[in-house]
């Protein structure tokens, strides 16, 4: 477990090197580092964030020394609070957790999927493998991130893997599913992005008026489910 500063008010805790080597592994470390951090209500600790590797923690100084870490070292005193907490929490088993799938319903018609032609013509599939193979397999949350509520999921079938476009759009309505590369994920709100849109979910998977604004989090298990344009529209209205 390394850990360094990240500005004046975090620090990036680095529990695996080589993500594709092992994701699932890299995911348990990051997931047992969020929980032990969390559980171990460190004083001043502001958020533990999750990512491939990594945990970041965020802190706010003030509340860190009102606690007794010393001015001049507050970095060192999280430190030793961190590998205090990561001593008494043992081994745990952060898959156990997130053992429920989360079914999200997708629509891979034409006018919702711009890229389905293209990822079917560079797999050397018709439209309706890619739809077979990208519902057909189970996926974990890897991480949150570029946007509020993004998840990169790992577990994209090989064979539709596919570069991401080499133009990015400039806009891409929220919902809308795509691949980037070995991963797929969802735009949960409008925004710009250069991966391959082959559908789009009624879901809303960010909402910031909510307690955890984001539908998924990193560890939950994903299967796409496809439904048809009636169904898209029954459940947006």
């Amino acid at each position: 477990m390394e850990i360094t500063p990240l500005g004046d008010s975090a620090l990036l805790i680095r529990l695996a090197e080589n993500f594709d080597a092992a994701p699932e592994s890299a995911l348990t470390k990051v997931l047992a580092a969020q929980q032990f951090l969390t559980a171990a209500k460190i004083p001043g600790v502001v958020e533990v964030a999750p990512a491939y590797t990594t945990v970041t923690l965020f802190y706010d100084p003030l509340r860190a020394m009102a606690a007794g870490a010393p001015m001049e070292n507050v970095f060192g005193w999280f430190e030793q609070q961190i590998r205090e907490a990561a001593s008494k929490a043992g081994k745990i088993r952060a898959n156990s957790i997130y053992t429920s799938v989360i079914e999200i319903p997708v629509c891979y018609e034409a006018e919702f999927a711009f890229d389905l032609n293209e990822v079917a013509r560079r797999a050397g599939l018709s439209v309706k493998e890619v739809v077979d193979l990208h519902s057909g397999a189970e996926y974990r949350v890897h991480c949150i991130g570029f946007t509020g509520g993004f998840p990169f999921l790992g577990g994209l079938p090989q064979k539709i893997a596919t570069p991401r476009r080499e133009t990015p759009r400039k806009e891409i309505p929220a919902g809308s599913v795509g691949i980037g590369g070995k991963q797929t994920g969802i735009y949960p709100i409008k925004s710009p992005g250069g991966w391959n849109i082959i559908g789009r979910t009624p879901l809303q998977l960010f909402d910031p008026k909510k307690n955890r604004p984001a539908f998924l989090r990193a560890g939950d298990h994903v299967r796409f489910k496809p439904i048809s344009r009636d169904e898209f529209e029954r459940a947006t209205t």
